[in-house]
């Protein structure tokens, strides 16, 4: 049930992005983020996106610490903060070569249907979750997640410009899917 509204969910954010164009906005509104030499607004909203999802997605694997969890989900939830980490890192500094912020104003990215997000209510709802229960939890949540980075990357993949970005994209693309396959069979 929940992959479902996940697949209903991603097709609605896909296309309200794909009505935005590579202009980065709505055809009636300005562009949230501008593009530049070399890059578009495509990969701009793509950066001032994944950053603060990076953020959420290490905030979330850091829950596994405080949990009892097997040692599977443990190591993956370590590496997913390692990689999340260093990824934020070089999408800071790609933003800051272009002299944009890390973030849009908060109003930005509205035309695309907002920033797919785990919200800080999940996120404290998760981190009360009995032991029993939490890495079947912890697990679901993460998918959904991870999948949201899918989506994203794939969106950069379609209409961004700048080489280095849309490589970061697809490094996206198939982490998070491997990730994802990895959490499924451990949910088995």
């Amino acid at each position: 049930m929940r992959y479902g509204v996940l697949a209903v969910a991603a097709a609605c954010v896909l296309l309200l992005f794909a009505q935005c164009g590579a202009a980065g906005g709505a055809p009636s509104g300005p562009a949230p983020a501008r593009g530049g030499r070399g890059f578009n607004a495509t990969d701009v909203m793509f950066l001032q996106m994944m950053l603060p999802h990076q953020a959420q997605g290490v905030r979330l694997v850091r829950l596994a610490r405080r949990h009892a969890v097997r040692p599977e989900t443990a190591t993956l939830a370590a590496a997913i903060e390692s990689t999340e980490l260093a990824e934020a890192g070089g999408m800071a500094d790609r933003l800051r070569g272009w002299r944009r912020p890390r973030t849009a104003p908060a109003h930005a990215h509205a035309a695309h249907g907002g920033m797919p997000q785990t919200s800080d209510a999940e996120l404290r709802a998760l981190d009360r979750v009995p032991d029993d229960r939490f890495e079947r939890a912890f697990l679901n949540l993460l998918i959904a997640h991870q999948d949201d980075a899918v989506q994203l990357a794939r969106l950069e993949n379609r209409g961004g410009e700048d080489a280095w970005t849309r490589r970061l994209a697809e490094r996206v693309t198939r982490s998070r899917s491997a990730e994802i396959s990895r959490m499924l069979a451990l949910l088995r």
